[in-house]
């Protein structure tokens, strides 16, 4: 890979980095919101519907993880 590609590819790296946190940030929000809730709420429509939300970003953020460890090996 010329040092043009690499650059390019270590810019992606970065942006995938930043959403990586942003996702982060969002899963912790709905954590939180979750944990606050009473615990009847907890086992409610709402409260099912923000564990998924958690469950579902937490495999998101796990699939993206995954590929900025493939791409930083492409060389």
């Amino acid at each position: 890979m010329n040092a043009q590609r690499r650059k390019r590819r270590d810019e992606a790296i970065e942006k995938l980095n930043e959403a990586l946190a942003i996702i982060e940030e969002i899963k912790d929000e709905e954590d939180t919101a979750y944990e606050n809730m009473p615990e009847g709420l907890q086992e409610s429509e709402r409260g099912e519907h923000l564990q998924e939300n958690v469950d579902t970003l937490e495999s998101i953020y796990d699939e993206i993880e995954t590929q900025v460890s493939e791409l930083e090996e492409v060389d």
